[in-house]
C-alpha cells in the first residue's frame, strides 16, 4: 500500500495547523505541561470539526441501529482481542504477577468465553488491567511529558505519541489495521470509544473552557493509570515556594 498521498496530506495538515497556531494570541494557561497550547488548541478545533462532521454521526448511527446485546458481544470480543497488549506491557513494567494473572484472564475468555465474546473472567473476579506502551515508557523513566494533541486521535503527550508506535505492534487490533489492512475491528473499536464519550459531552461543553477541561482531565487520568491508581501526593511545600 502506497502511503505517500497520506503522508503528504498529514504534512499539509500539520503546516496549516502550525500557521494557525502562530497567528493566535491566546495566552498559555499551563506553560509547564502545555507549552504548545496555541498549536494544541488549533488541533483541538480541527478535531471538533472532524468529530461533528464524521466521527460523531457515524458513532450515533452505529449506537442507534446496533442492539445492546450485539454491542456488548462486540465490545467483549474486541477488548479480549486487544488484551495481549496489556499483558506484554505488564511484563515489560516488571509486574510479573499481574502479567500471569492477565495471561490467565485472556486464556479463560478466549476459551471458555468463546473468543472473548463472553467476559467469563470478570464473572470469576479475575482483575482487569489497562496498560499500554506509553505507560511502560513512563515506568522506564519518561515520567514527565508535555501535552500534545494529535490530529483526529486527540489528547496525548510526546511520550504517549511514541507509545502509539509500540502499541501498533503489540495491540492485535492496531496491528491488523496498519500492517494487514484489516480495518473492521479497529473501526468498530473506535466507534465504541466514541459512543462511551457521548455521556460526557454535556459536562465538557458546559465547562468554562472545554479545551482546558479535556486537557486537565486527560492528564490526571493518565497519571492515575501510570501509577496504578496511587499517584504521588502533591508537594505542597514546593508548590508554595514557587
Amino acid at each position: 500500500m502506497n502511503n505517500k498521498p497520506l503522508q503528504q496530506w498529514l504534512l499539509i495538515l500539520f503546516c496549516s495547523l502550525l500557521l494557525s497556531a502562530c497567528a493566535s494570541n491566546v495566552p498559555i494557561s499551563d506553560p509547564e505541561n502545555d507549552p504548545w497550547e496555541r498549536y494544541n488548541r488549533s488541533v483541538h478545533k480541527f478535531n471538533k470539526t472532524f468529530d461533528k462532521a464524521l466521527y460523531k454521526p457515524l458513532a450515533s448511527g452505529y449506537n442507534k441501529i446496533t442492539p445492546e446485546p450485539i454491542k456488548e458481544v462486540l465490545g467483549n470480543f474486541l477488548n479480549n482481542l486487544a488484551y495481549p497488549n496489556t499483558i506484554i506491557n505488564l511484563f515489560l513494567q516488571g509486574q510479573f504477577r499481574n502479567g500471569l494473572t492477565g495471561t490467565g484472564r485472556f486464556l479463560i475468555n478466549s476459551t471458555v468465553g468463546i473468543f472473548g465474546i463472553f467476559d467469563v473472567a470478570s464473572s470469576a473476579e479475575i482483575p482487569l488491567h489497562d496498560e499500554d506502551f506509553g505507560q511502560t515508557l513512563a515506568v522506564w523513566g519518561w515520567d514527565n511529558s508535555r501535552y500534545f494533541v494529535l490530529p483526529v486521535f486527540g489528547p496525548s503527550t510526546i511520550r504517549d505519541g511514541f507509545g502509539r508506535i509500540g502499541n501498533t505492534y503489540m495491540d492485535p487490533v492496531s496491528y491488523l489495521a496498519s500492517k494487514e489492512n484489516i480495518w473492521a475491528p479497529w473501526i468498530i473499536d473506535k466507534l465504541h470509544v466514541r459512543v462511551r464519550l457521548m455521556n460526557q459531552e454535556e459536562t465538557i461543553e458546559s465547562s468554562y473552557d472545554p479545551y482546558i477541561f479535556i486537557r486537565d482531565a486527560w492528564l490526571q487520568n493518565r497519571e492515575f493509570k501510570i501509577y496504578n491508581g496511587d499517584p504521588p501526593a502533591l508537594d505542597y511545600e514546593a508548590f508554595l515556594e514557587e
